[in-house]
């Protein structure tokens, strides 16, 4: 497969989740698009690395995974925290949290 299809695929895949971050106000659903952005990314060294030879990017992607992972571990915590303290995932609501 020519290294195009992967590079339009990454970019759709970042737009998706440009898109939905700017457009939503669920907190859920935002860092679900964080998280599509960021395999996006991975997504585009995978392929630089395979149209170029080299190994060091899957490195990097490795390392992204890891930080995704805890990532996902903190952001989550944060999200459910808020739920117990304002009773919703409106993004709108966390002014509330200052008072």
């Amino acid at each position: 497969m020519p290294t195009q299809y992967y590079l339009f695929l990454s970019l759709a895949l970042f737009c998706i989740g440009i898109m939905g971050t700017l457009m939503r106000r669920n907190a859920i659903i935002i860092f679900m698009c964080i998280e599509l952005m960021l395999n996006s990314v991975n997504l585009l060294l995978v392929a630089f690395s395979k149209m170029y030879g080299h190994a060091d990017a899957q490195l990097f992607v490795f390392f992204i995974m890891v930080v995704a992972a805890a990532e996902v571990s903190v952001g989550l915590a944060v999200i459910v925290l808020m739920y117990r303290k304002v009773h919703s995932v409106d993004v709108n609501i966390l002014n509330r949290l200052k008072h």
